[in-house]
């Protein structure tokens, strides 16, 4: 299913986008806890998995500060299987910064502004107008907002020297907003390098990295593109991570862990602000190795095993109970038991 911005949509109010930024941010800041100590990732993972998110957080805040104020224009949140702000507002974000200085320009300067509010606060004793508030936020946005931060549609890592005991030499991460789901995914490839320096070829391996796993393909297809692409690099193990979607009111999707929190919300059983979030860790092995070629031009590629799935399920005790008691069938499919997280209160 391609996803389109029509799939999504604004919310009704100021205090809709504040509960939203909390609920976005809370839940992800859970997430991260929640995967480092169950150790679902090795410690190099987690870290690079932190490092992504982080960028992510960055990004909605940056949204947050962005649209506080601004009443002709609202940021829109995805209805689908996402949970997570459009993958358009990622794009106008990244292009606002690109044009920072000349926004700048435009904007009232901070001294005056500063003595009009006080003015209107001190001796007039008035509240200060909305459009007046929206100029405030807009020079907060463009003055501390860095578009180096902010998640971009495809996020490249650097290649790293793997922990010991991993299946390859090397490490290398990325990250992308995956648009037909309105997703982040993350992913990692343990490799060996048939070369003196892998540095040498790093823009290579960037470039092809971008080229042919910026999105969510069959992982073993994803794995035998990067292959064949890339005569000196062995690739050992790919793991992708999918980051969502998260369940929450503001969804509009079939998902049945959505329905179920939807439908404990209209009920009243369970609040208002009742979340779970679903995470998914898919990755391959090569299990042996094949030329392929002619006989002065052969290359040596991987042979790959089935693909290795993982689902997982995070929420609140009493949201994992009301899973229990709706969608047994999916909570009996998870890698482990639903793993508890902290309630929004």
């Amino acid at each position: 299913m391609i996803v389109t911005p029509l799939d999504s949509a604004v919310l009704d109010s100021k205090e809709q986008y504040v509960f939203y930024h909390k609920m976005i941010d809370f839940s992800l800041k859970e997430l991260i806890v929640a995967v480092q100590q169950k150790e679902l990732l090795n410690k190099k993972e987690i870290l690079l998995f932190k490092q992504y998110s982080d960028l992510l957080l960055y990004s909605i805040e940056a949204m947050r500060v962005k649209y506080m104020y601004d009443d002709e224009e609202n940021m829109k949140v995805d209805l689908t299987e996402s949970g997570f702000p459009n993958y358009l507002e990622f794009r106008y974000l990244f292009n606002d910064l690109g044009l920072r200085e000349e926004y700048l320009g435009k904007l009232t300067d901070v001294e005056l502004l500063k003595e009009e509010f006080l003015d209107t606060l001190l001796r007039k004793k008035e509240p200060i107008a909305k459009r007046k508030l929206f100029q405030a936020s807009s020079i907060v946005y463009y003055t501390s907002a860095k578009k180096e931060y902010i998640f971009n549609r495809f996020v490249q890592g650097k290649i790293i020297e793997a922990p010991e005991g991993s299946p390859g030499e090397y490490l290398v991460s990325w990250s992308f907003y995956e648009v037909s789901h309105n997703r982040p995914f993350i992913c990692y490839m343990y490799f060996n390098y048939d070369g003196n320096n892998v540095q040498n070829d790093r823009e290579e391996i960037y470039y092809a990295l971008k080229t042919v796993a910026d999105r969510e393909l069959a992982l073993d297809m994803m794995a035998y593109g990067i292959d064949k692409r890339l005569p000196k690099v062995s690739p050992k193990l790919i793991k992708r991570v999918d980051l969502g979607p998260i369940h929450n009111v503001f969804a509009k999707d079939e998902n049945a862990i959505t329905h179920a929190i939807l439908e404990g919300i209209s009920k009243k059983t369970i609040p208002l602000e009742s979340y779970a979030i679903s995470l998914k860790i898919n990755e391959v092995s090569s299990r042996s190795e094949f030329k392929e070629g002619s006989f002065f031009n052969k290359q040596i590629f991987q042979r790959w095993d089935d693909i290795y799935r993982q689902k997982y399920v995070f929420a609140p005790h009493r949201i994992i109970q009301l899973l229990y008691n709706k969608t047994p069938e999916i909570m009996n499919t998870l890698a482990k038991a639903p793993i508890q997280i902290s309630g929004l209160k």
